[in-house]
């Protein structure tokens, strides 16, 4: 069963396996005492330390390990902003930071702080400019990671790293998914990573935090891992992190031009044989192994099952958010469609006959999605608009009558209430039809739109009403993929958001 979810958790290493059973042998002391066995024990420690710190780039006494790459970024952000806790409490984090990030922001502001969020665009790239004006005086702390963990985006760390630097602001920068194919840019102050993501054991992560950064633990400490994180330290998994983490970047040179090249089959392929299909994510600035592409007409878990159910293990979305009925906070600020949305991640050694095999069973799978959905056919085609009698004569009843059932003429300010619906009350935004989609969820507004845009002549508004927060991206969206014109959003009489779509000429 071909495993395409290694952004979530790679496969185990060789290399790790094996370092894990003989660090069980040999490093179970405590690496703190003085004994024989205590002190071979520190000498795995220390190896592993200056393993990982070379591949890091940075002085071995810079970087001490964590429970997980979660707890690295938490205490790397506390420790960081009760450093500089007299500069200022502002912290800036750009919008498509993993959750945990955003988790200790929000706890941040919770206890009196404030964070901001810096823009990306719709390849969910930095928005440069506007994080540089983000950081103001008082700005304690920055936050950018290396690559994201949805789309595989790999931002522009060294400038940013500059950007900071100019205006006296230190750095984190959350290296999970990137570190086992390269080191980041310098000019971070501070970086985390997570073993499990290139093939390390789980429950192990590390913290480096440059010498001359301010720091102080938000937590009591003792006299372990340089005082920045307590406790007796899991050194088999810190021996066998740091062993795969080498064994990793001695074949990421060959193994990412082989992966990118899949890759590269899966970006050019997947639209082509599945309609209405949009690829995400940055097209060269990116992760090898990693793409992501989003389906109309398309229930993302429904589509997960039933390639599960093919053999194939995917990801959809946000893979820390999935619980939750919100669409992805990555996509959400990229702007792009949320809805039927896989993320493929390619473990090392994938082959060339899993990704055919792959595209091969897509299509049928995502046909038998939407057929269950009774969703429209796909393909971009929209139907025709309905026959038209011909215009009656200017200032004639009859075309008074007909601007009375119409609304507005093409090209007006639409106006609230300006054609009754069903039930009662006006359609919102002068809308010639409504479809009232509350209670559902995505994609069941869009192809209620879908199934509906044919019905009115062209020019004219279907006001689609929902309460899915996910079709303030899914909505819009559609209007760009298929042609018609998104006129915006309005308030909905009764609960919810009314959202406009002008159907398209020809």
């Amino acid at each position: 069963m071909p495993y395409f979810d290694a952004a979530s958790a790679a496969p185990l290493h060789p290399v790790a396996r094996q370092a894990l059973l003989a660090a069980l042998d040999e490093g179970w002391a405590d690496p703190a005492r003085l004994h024989r066995e205590g002190r071979r024990a520190r000498l795995l420690l220390d190896a592993a330390r200056e393993t990982a710190a070379e591949a890091v780039g940075c002085r071995p006494d810079e970087l001490v390990f964590t429970p997980s790459g979660t707890a690295a970024v938490h205490s790397g952000m506390a420790g960081a902003l009760a450093g500089r806790r007299r500069v200022g409490r502002r912290l800036v984090v750009s919008s498509v930071e993993h959750s945990c990030v955003l988790h200790a922001a929000e706890a941040h502001e919770e206890a009196g702080g404030e964070f901001h969020l810096a823009p990306v665009d719709r390849t969910g790239l930095l928005d440069l400019p506007a994080f540089r004006s983000l950081l103001s005086p008082g700005t304690a702390l920055a936050c950018v990671q290396s690559a994201n963990h949805e789309t595989g985006t790999v931002q522009p760390v060294a400038e940013a790293a500059a950007a900071c630097r100019e205006e006296g602001v230190p750095l984190l920068v959350d290296a999970a998914q990137s570190l086992g194919w390269e080191a980041p840019p310098g000019g971070w102050s501070l970086l985390t990573a997570s073993a499990h993501k290139w093939g390390g054991p789980p429950g192990i992560g590390l913290l480096a935090v440059r010498k001359g950064t301010r720091f102080s633990p938000a937590r009591p400490v003792d006299e372990r891992e340089s005082g920045r994180f307590p406790g007796f330290p899991n050194l088999p998994a810190a021996v066998a992190a740091a062993a795969s983490l080498r064994a990793v970047r001695q074949e990421a040179a060959d193994e990412a031009a082989r992966l990118r090249a899949l890759v590269d089959r899966l970006r050019a392929r997947v639209p082509a044989l599945v309609p209405d299909t949009e690829v995400v994510g940055h097209a060269g600035r990116r992760l090898p192994h990693l793409v992501t592409f989003s389906c109309l007409y398309v229930d993302g878990e429904a589509l997960l099952t039933e390639l599960d159910r093919a053999g194939f293990s995917v990801s959809s979305g946000s893979s820390c958010t999935s619980d939750t009925l919100v669409p992805s906070h990555v996509l959400k600020a990229m702007g792009v469609l949320s809805e039927g949305n896989v993320r493929v991640s390619l473990p090392r050694g994938t082959s060339e006959e899993d990704v055919e095999r792959f595209l091969g069973v897509l299509p049928g799978i995502v046909a038998g999605v939407r057929s269950a959905l009774s969703a429209p056919v796909a393909g971009g085609r929209r139907e025709q608009a309905p026959p038209q009698a011909p215009e009656a004569p200017e200032g004639s009843p009859d075309q008074e009558e007909a601007q009375e059932q119409e609304g507005p003429q093409e090209g007006a300010v639409p106006q609230e209430g300006a054609v009754p619906r069903e039930g009662g009350g006006r359609a919102p935004g002068g809308a010639a039809a409504v479809v009232d989609s509350r209670g559902k969820r995505c994609p069941i507004p869009v192809i209620e739109l879908a199934r509906r845009i044919g019905d009115v002549p062209p020019g004219r508004v279907v006001a689609v009403l929902s309460d899915d927060e996910a079709a303030r991206l899914d909505v819009p969206e559609w209007c760009r993929m298929l042609g018609h014109e998104y006129v915006g959003e309005t308030p909905a009489e009764g609960g919810g958001t009314a959202y406009l779509v002008r159907r398209a000429h020809g």
